[in-house]
């Protein structure tokens, strides 16, 4: 009897244990998200990436927060808007990069948001971290920049320095330094502080960690130059840049090629992260890498997070991910005809109305067996 209680005692501790690690900071992004009261538990984010105004009251209530971001959220409530605007941009990013293919970035539902790919180790969670780590960083220099953060403000650093072209640096550059550091501080804090607990080096913290800075390196490598003339009819006899932040798409587009291109790693890492099976090879600081390969996301598997390709819609005629034969993993597709029904070839009357035809339009649409 007593054995029988002492592991229903430890059951319930590892269950806690598990939730507690499964929640993590990119909840911050779903705050204002639906979610469905039946069928699956997955998450319908908000069309816009623009959060509303959220106070200290979000740092005790979002599950998953460490003690180090816990204290950033309390000590910088106003850096928080920023940071969930952040999250919540590279989810719509990574949604929209990912539509026409198999896993397409559907969040899971619950409290660390992406679930199971998260502890998956592949391609996939290397990019969520990329491009979330990424949104933080384009947030907040954003929110520097434009003046809505009191401990930062924009970057003038290089402000009246000469370059060998004949120009000079001037105006506000976009300060993505203080967002980076931000960032750095705040996305990182869960692997680092698992890193002290453990005092070993883990390689799923070492892969999150690389990923974060990759995501962080995008931002940076697309800082765009803009300048502008001075001197008599538009003559540019000076001219002054700034550096002013990419689009997010830009950096978006970037990271998934960089998914293409992701790096399989030892599991044995030692002191830095080696290329598996190609050691000499170094990997680079803006490489995503990943431990374990992908599963085919073909069939509905809820226990580890897949939710198939059964019922998405395909593009019959093409031969990318988008395709029929593709994403429908060989298993067929049924069409459907959609009958549209339009006003048209309107006419205006004097005085006054307007009288229209009624056009129709058939389209077919393709959706996997």
């Amino acid at each position: 009897m007593g054995r029988r209680k002492w592991t229903a005692h430890f059951a319930l501790i590892v269950l806690f244990r598990v939730n507690v690690v499964l929640a993590n900071w990119m909840y911050l992004g779903m705050l204002g998200a639906s979610v469905p009261s039946e069928g699956p538990k997955n998450y319908d984010i908000p069309r816009s990436d623009e959060p509303a105004n959220y106070g200290t009251s979000i740092c005790s209530s979002v599950p998953g927060l460490v003690t180090k971001q816990r204290n950033v959220c309390e000590e910088q409530p106003s850096s928080m808007s920023a940071v969930i605007l952040g999250i919540r941009r590279g989810i719509l990013e990574c949604q929209k990069q990912f539509q026409s293919e198999r896993w397409n970035c559907t969040p899971e539902g619950d409290d660390n948001v992406f679930g199971y790919t998260l502890t998956r180790g592949s391609r996939e969670t290397a990019f969520i971290h990329g491009i979330l780590s990424a949104g933080v960083v384009h947030g907040l220099t954003e929110a520097c920049s434009a003046g809505n953060l009191t401990m930062c403000s924009c970057d003038r650093s290089l402000e009246g320095l000469s370059t060998p072209e004949g120009w000079k640096w001037g105006g506000c550059s976009d300060n993505v330094q203080f967002g980076t550091i931000f960032a750095r501080h705040f996305v990182d804090a869960p692997e680092k502080e698992s890193r002290k607990s453990n005092r070993k080096r883990d390689v799923r913290d070492m892969m999150n960690l690389h990923n974060n800075n990759a995501g962080r390196l995008a931002i940076s490598r697309y800082m765009q130059r803009k300048c502008r003339c001075h001197g008599v009819s538009g003559s540019c006899e000076l001219k002054t840049c700034w550096k002013k932040l990419p689009s997010f798409v830009e950096v978006g587009n970037y990271l998934k090629k960089k998914y293409d291109e992701s790096v399989l790693i030892s599991l044995k890492p030692r002191k830095r992260l080696r290329r598996r099976g190609k050691r000499k090879v170094p990997v680079r600081k803006d490489d995503l890498v990943y431990i374990n390969k992908s599963p085919n996301y073909c069939i509905e598997d809820p226990a580890n997070g897949i939710f198939g390709t059964s019922g998405r819609l395909c593009n019959k005629t093409s031969t990318g991910p988008d395709g029929c034969n593709l994403l429908c993993c060989g298993r067929g597709y049924n069409t459907q005809v959609v009958i549209h029904v339009n006003r048209c070839h309107c006419k205006f009357h004097w005085c006054c109305y307007v009288t229209c035809r009624k056009c129709t339009t058939e389209m077919e649409i393709y959706t996997c067996k």
